[in-house]
């Protein structure tokens, strides 16, 4: 059935419209598209095109898709929409671990936002925050009791932050009591992420900080991306929410890590995204 949204309010509301149902469902074909806006295949692939450019989605053949792979990391809308439940389970856990007076940092992930959010409530006060992830600076940013650092740099829409070589550089003047970190990927004993500029500043982050904290979801054990970001014997733990498989802890066992599983209200729904 076509949508009266088609081509009525321009190629700007369309797209944000196919934007939309892209992140909520994770993929679409040309085809589905074309039938539900109202507007020729030729049309949906300029505007794909654009959602393209934007950061916002990937094409493959015949669709698109907003979920991540081994050399593209999902946009932030999607991310912030994927894998909740784990992803509270494992920030719960993470935030017994913040005592008042303590320098935390937080990288950009959807994962660590959940942390803030617990923040907001948590009787840890007085806390000082250093984050580059513009969803928790604007989360924090009206909180008594917590110092809030933001790390400035070049801003990148696709992740919500603020990156790049003046964004290492404020890090490495930097000496937080714990890091909490996420990537997208964990596999023989490495993590991963798919994109190097988000690699560097990991790195920074970790280099700042007494103890690191690497939070994932189940679905990033087992999964490679396109560059290594550290060994994880550089985490002091790492927190993976319940519904983590038997093989997937055996590799963590294998290569010595120290892990601990959190409990999960309510169910998986197999996305992960960081």
């Amino acid at each position: 059935m076509s949508s009266s949204s088609g081509g009525q309010h321009g190629p700007a509301a369309r797209q944000a419209a196919m934007a939309e149902q892209v992140l909520a469902d994770g993929s679409a074909t040309a085809a589905e598209l074309a039938e539900r806006f109202g507007v020729s295949l030729m049309t949906i692939h300029r505007d794909l095109d654009e959602l393209e450019r934007q950061g916002i989605v990937r094409k493959f053949r015949g669709g698109v898709t907003a979920q991540p792979s081994g050399v593209f990391e999902s946009n932030v809308q999607y991310r912030l929409k994927s894998m909740r439940a784990e992803k509270a389970s494992v920030a719960e856990h993470a935030v017994r671990m913040v005592e008042p007076g303590m320098a935390i940092l937080l990288d950009d992930s959807t994962s660590t936002l959940e942390i803030a959010r617990r923040l907001r409530t948590a009787e840890v006060t007085p806390l000082t925050v250093v984050t580059n992830f513009l969803e928790a600076i604007n989360l924090l940013s009206d909180q008594r009791g917590i110092h809030l650092m933001a790390l400035g740099g070049d801003y990148d829409p696709l992740h919500s932050s603020f990156l790049g070589v003046s964004c290492v550089e404020a890090v490495e003047q930097l000496r937080v009591d714990v890091c909490f970190a996420s990537t997208s990927a964990v596999h023989g004993g490495y993590a991963y992420h798919q994109e190097q500029h988000i690699v560097s500043v990991k790195r920074a982050m970790l280099d700042a900080a007494a103890r690191n904290v690497l939070l994932v979801d189940h679905t990033k054990l087992g999964r490679v991306a396109l560059h290594r970001v550290v060994p994880l014997s550089r985490f002091d733990l790492l927190l993976v929410d319940d519904g983590a498989s038997a093989e997937a802890l055996r590799d963590l066992d294998e290569h010595k890590v120290r892990y601990e599983v959190c409990a999960t209200k309510g169910g998986h729904d197999g996305t992960g995204a960081t």
